[in-house]
Parts: C-alpha cells; structure tokens; sequence
C-alpha cells in the first residue's frame, strides 16, 4: 500500500490491521476485571499496531501478524502492569478459593464442588459465586507473575519469559514452557467436564463468553464464574510443579 508519491501509506496498513487489535483486545477484555475498558486496551494496541509497522523486517523470517500480535500484546500487558489493574483484594480473594480447592482436593482426593469450596470458605453458594462474578479476569499468571523486569532474573517479568523478543528462543526457557504446558494440559484433563468445555471453547477456539453461553445455554455470567472457578483449579494444581 504506497501513497501517489510512491512512500508506504502508514493510515492504510493502520486500518488494514486494526482488526487485529480489536480482536486480541477482545480476547483479553473477557479476562479482565470490569474496571478495565476495551477502548483503553485498543488504544494501546493501536500504538504497539504502530510500533510493529516501524520495526518489521521481512527478513525477521516471522509473519508480520505474528510478530504485530505479539507487540500488541506486549503493549497491553505494560499498560495493565502498570496500572495494576487485579486489586490486592481481589488477588488476595482468588489466592483463598485456590487455597480452599486445594485442601479439599487433598481431603476428598478429587475436584470439590462448588458448594463444598463454599463451606469451606464460610460462604453461602450465592456468596460464592458473587465472589467469582467479581473474580473476573483472574488468569493462570497473576500481576505480579508478570513481574516488572527491573530487578534482574528473579524478577524477570512473564511476558520476558514466554514472549521473547524479535524470536529470540533460550532452550532452558523452551523447556521449562513445554513442561508447564503438560502440566496444564494434565491439570485441564482433571476438571469438572463443564470447566473443561468452557477451558477448551475460550482458549482453544478462540470463542468469547457470549459464543459459550449459547453453546452451554447458560448466561455469560455463569460462563465467567466456570472459567474463573476452572482457573482457580488449574492455579492450585500447578503450585505443585
């Protein structure tokens, strides 16, 4: 796409790829707590939109979607980093109910249902699952997780981990990612049968609450407290590796 003096037309690969951004905006707004706004996050896609277009070198040997998604998503991550958006409230509440589920997998030895990890919370069932409507956006990696990347290795951030830049791949990190993904992978083939539809419909095939709740016949709230509740299970298994 070039303009009549011949130079690349910048607006029009800008609106060629925006949809991109929507899309992985999307994506991880669903994830999010409500405080979080999706223009906000297609705001700063748009400038990580902009970054990849500059930096892009057919010789990188990477799609240019690739490497844009992976720039957008880098630019959204900051800017939730560093607005902090999870609460120490809300982490502390999702650190309970993983807590909860994981002395009663121990005691039960299998997944505890929703009105045991009740009980065991002291709530009512109706608490609980208001508790997991507000627990919105709580992830496999936490905020902190992320880190900030400032502080050496021990504090290398997630995103530094798992989303290298420019391709750059170190086995050792290859490897430990492999070993998580089994351990995910086991940990999903472990949920209670609805959690692990929901699990593989959002993260497998890309479909958003709305898309879920019509396959399940259920309300987009209650496909949100399942992925909520599925995580908080996924995150007790794997402290163990």
């Amino acid at each position: 796409m070039y303009t009549p003096k011949g130079t690349l037309d910048r607006d029009a690969q800008l609106r060629q790829y925006a949809p991109l951004v929507h899309r992985i905006a999307h994506l991880m707004i669903a994830r999010l707590p409500p405080s979080v706004e999706l223009d906000d996050l297609i705001q700063v896609g748009m400038i990580g939109l902009t970054e990849a277009l500059a930096r892009y070198e057919p010789s990188m040997g990477v799609q240019f979607e690739t490497f844009a998604s992976q720039r957008i998503r880098g630019a959204m991550l900051d800017e939730l980093r560093d607005a902090d958006w999870m609460s120490r409230g809300s982490r502390k509440l999702q650190k309970d109910i993983e807590g909860a589920i994981h002395r009663l997998e121990q005691r039960l030895q299998r997944p505890p249902r929703e009105s045991e990890i009740a009980e065991e919370l002291g709530m009512t069932l109706a608490q609980y699952h208001e508790t997991l409507a507000r627990m919105r956006g709580t992830q496999l990696v936490y905020l902190e997780d992320l880190g900030s990347g400032k502080g050496g290795e021990e504090d290398e951030g997630f995103l530094d981990r798992y989303l290298p830049e420019d391709g750059d791949a170190d086995p050792e990190r290859i490897l430990a990612d492999q070993r998580m993904r089994a351990a995910l992978v086991e940990a999903i083939g472990k949920l209670p049968e609805r959690e692990q539809y929901v699990m593989s419909m959002y993260y497998e095939h890309d479909m958003n609450l709305k898309e879920i709740a019509a396959v399940l016949g259920v309300t987009e709230s209650r496909v949100s407290q399942l992925h909520s509740q599925a995580v908080a299970r996924l995150r007790a298994r794997l402290r163990e590796h």
